[in-house]
């Protein structure tokens, strides 16, 4: 079974961004990244509506680090590390079968910059070489052109593809399911 131990924090960086573990401070940029509506219009759930909100999400993340049971990075440029500006983890581990799943955001104004690409490799990177994860999958709606996109720039083939399987806002969505085998990444590669 796999063993993951969070603690302490594994900071990332890569060549433009720093990846780093959410703290309080982050509250106000993070309700800004989860009440915009779209950044959430493809996410499954109702953007926040409250500073509250924000903050017991954010101590809900630390708690899952504590427990080793996922890890999520708030994403900030080098130059300005202390402002998140988006966030990416590896969640949902299950751990018995060497396999995570990875999930981002990021605020619009550095939508179209390569920046998301630039942090799942290097979250990538971390969960095959350093977890020793065997998989990671990326689940989402097939309506998500632009993750879609990212998701298969990095690497990721589309395994799956689940017809009104999940229920949000008074309709059934249909949801993709996108893999990458650990032997199959290769950072040079893409």
């Amino acid at each position: 079974m796999l063993e993951v131990n969070f603690d302490p924090f594994p900071e990332l960086s890569t060549e433009r961004l720093v990846l780093r573990k959410m703290k309080a401070a982050d509250v106000l940029q993070f309700f800004k990244l989860r009440s915009d509506k779209e950044v959430m219009k493809h996410i499954g759930k109702k953007p926040m509506t409250s500073i509250n909100e924000a903050d017991d999400f954010i101590k809900m993340i630390n708690d899952l680090l504590k427990t080793n049971s996922g890890i999520t990075w708030a994403t900030a440029l080098k130059e300005e590390p202390a402002k998140l500006i988006g966030t990416i983890g590896l969640w949902r581990l299950i751990k018995e079968h060497y396999r995570a799943e990875i999930g981002y955001m990021l605020l619009p104004e550095f939508w179209r910059k390569g920046i998301t690409k630039e942090a799942i490799l290097e979250v990538l990177d971390y969960g095959f070489n350093e977890l020793k994860l065997h998989s990671v999958e990326g689940k989402i709606t097939p309506l998500n052109i632009a993750s879609a996109k990212i998701l298969e720039s990095t690497g990721f083939v589309r395994e799956a593809y689940f017809k009104e399987d999940f229920f949000f806002d008074g309709k059934f969505e249909d949801t993709a399911i996108y893999s990458l085998l650990g032997h199959n990444f290769s950072r040079m590669a893409l």
